[in-house]
C-alpha cells in the first residue's frame, strides 16, 4: 500500500495564471493551495507550506521541495529510501534534452576560497580551476549515487524529523539564494548526512523566479545572501576575505553591466552592493534585505 501523500502548493503572488492552472491539484488527496498576496520569498513560502502540511496531516515522514520550473520524470521511491536512511536526499536535475545539469545538481558546501573565486569571476573565466572543480563536483559522475554535501533545493527531500530538528529554512535568505545551502550546512553540523540519488530525476528549466527580479536587485540579493551565509558559517578572517573579494569583484561587474545596458543604473545597484560588503567587513553584519523582488 502506497504511503499517504499530502500536496501543498504555495503560490507566491504569481501573475501568470498559475492558480488557475493548478486547480486540478485539489483532486489529489489532502491537497492544499496557498495563495499569497505578496511574494514572501522561497524560504518563507517553503516554511509556510510545511507548517500547513503539519496542521492538516500531522508531522510528515518526508518533505519534498520542488521548484515550479521542474517536471518529475520518475517516481520518488529512491529519493524516499535515501532520505529515510540518510536524512536529506537530492535527485538528479536534467535539462530538456535529459542531460544532467552539471555544476548545479549537486555541489560541495562553499568554502571561503570557492566564494572568493566566485565573486571575483575566476570560476567563470577559468571553470576548470581546482577550486571550482571541487566546489561544483565537476570531478564526479552524476550517474552514481552517493554522499553529496549540497543537492540543489529545486529537488530536495528532507526526512520529517530532520526538518523539525533544523527548524526548516532560514528566512533571512530572502527572497532567495543560499537558503538550501544553509540547510545542508546546518544538517552536516547536526551530524545528519546528505545523499545524492540520481535514479530520481526531474527536468529543470532554471531561472523561473530569478527572471522576475530586476537585474540590479537580483545582483544585490545574491550578494546579500552570500554575505549572510559567509557571516553565519565562515570564520571571521574568512568573512573579511569574502567581503574584500566582493568589493574588488563588484567594480568590473559594475562597469560591464553599465556598458552592456548602456545606462548608469548598474552603478547605483553596485554601489549598494559595495556599501553592504563594506559594512559587513567592518561590523560583521550584512544589511538586512527587505526581500522585495521589484
Amino acid at each position: 500500500m502506497a504511503p499517504e501523500t499530502s500536496v501543498v502548493v504555495v503560490d507566491n503572488a504569481s501573475e501568470d495564471g498559475t492558480l488557475n492552472q493548478i486547480s486540478n491539484a485539489r483532486s489529489i488527496a489532502k491537497s492544499s493551495i496557498i495563495a499569497n498576496s505578496t511574494n514572501r520569498g522561497f524560504a518563507a513560502a517553503v516554511n509556510q507550506g510545511a507548517q500547513t502540511m503539519k496542521q492538516s496531516a500531522g508531522d510528515s515522514d518526508f518533505l519534498l521541495l520542488l521548484n515550479p520550473d521542474t517536471i518529475l520524470l520518475t517516481s520518488l521511491d529512491t529519493l524516499v529510501a535515501a532520505s529515510k536512511q540518510h536524512g536529506i536526499a537530492g535527485g538528479k536535475l536534467v535539462d530538456e534534452n535529459k542531460r544532467p545539469q552539471e555544476g548545479f545538481t549537486i555541489r560541495r558546501l562553499p568554502t571561503a576560497a570557492s566564494l572568493i573565486f566566485e565573486v571575483l569571476g575566476v570560476n567563470r573565466l577559468w571553470p576548470s580551476n581546482p577550486v571550482n572543480q571541487r566546489y561544483r563536483y565537476l570531478d564526479r559522475d552524476l550517474e552514481q549515487a552517493g554522499p553529496a554535501e549540497q543537492p540543489a533545493g529545486a529537488f530536495l527531500m528532507v526526512r520529517g524529523d530532520v526538518w523539525r530538528r533544523l527548524g526548516g529554512l532560514d528566512e533571512q535568505f530572502a527572497p532567495l539564494w543560499f537558503e538550501d545551502v544553509d540547510l545542508c550546512r546546518r544538517a552536516a553540523d547536526a551530524d545528519f548526512t546528505v545523499q545524492y540519488a540520481p535514479q530520481a530525476m526531474a527536468q529543470h528549466a532554471g531561472g523561473h523566479s530569478v527572471r522576475k527580479i530586476p537585474a540590479g536587485r537580483r545582483a544585490f540579493h545574491w550578494y546579500a545572501s552570500l554575505l549572510k551565509y559567509s557571516r553565519k558559517h565562515l570564520r571571521p578572517l574568512e568573512l573579511k576575505g569574502v567581503c574584500l573579494a566582493v568589493m574588488l569583484g563588484s567594480v568590473p561587474r559594475m562597469s560591464a553591466a553599465a556598458i552592456q545596458e548602456r545606462t548608469l543604473g548598474p552603478i547605483t545597484d553596485y554601489m549598494r552592493i559595495l556599501a553592504n560588503a563594506t559594512r559587513t567587513l567592518f561590523t560583521g553584519t550584512p544589511s538586512e534585505s527587505d526581500g522585495r523582488i521589484s
